[in-house]
């Protein structure tokens, strides 16, 4: 990464983390940690799930949509759902780990910059402030 700020680097810690684990699929992990704008992002799992968060400390932003199995075998490996913002949203069905990260980008929110050190509302009383 060649920004050096605080979320940076709490995302970054958090991306080496996720890699060196069997939380998520490694083909998921990597193919996220390949896109320069999710790997700002700090990420996290839930149920073999892989989820992005534009602040550092929990609750996390549910702002960006998330990506898990549709079926839970032996290595939790794609077809992969795209969800969310929200749980009630489905995105679709992809059927490899890149495409399902893809979907992802597609939507995310404009102009946000590296993962904010902090909580939702202080993010968004930071961005309110900036008159974002």
């Amino acid at each position: 990464m060649t920004t050096n700020t605080p979320g940076t680097a709490v995302a970054e810690a958090a991306w080496r983390e996720l890699l060196a684990s069997d939380r998520v699929s490694a083909d998921l992990v990597a193919a996220a940690y390949a896109e320069p704008r999710l790997r700002r992002l700090l990420p996290w799992t839930g149920t073999w799930e892989l989820h992005f968060s534009r602040c550092t400390e929990q609750r996390w932003t549910g702002d960006v949509p998330c990506v898990g199995p549709t079926a839970a075998g032996p290595d939790h490996t794609g077809p992969y759902y795209v969800e969310g913002p929200s749980r009630s949203r489905r995105i679709g069905v992809a059927g490899a780990a890149r495409e399902a990260v893809a979907r992802v980008v597609e939507r995310l929110p404009p102009g946000r910059g590296p993962a904010f050190v902090g909580a939702p509302g202080e993010l968004a009383a930071y961005e309110g402030g900036k008159g974002t």
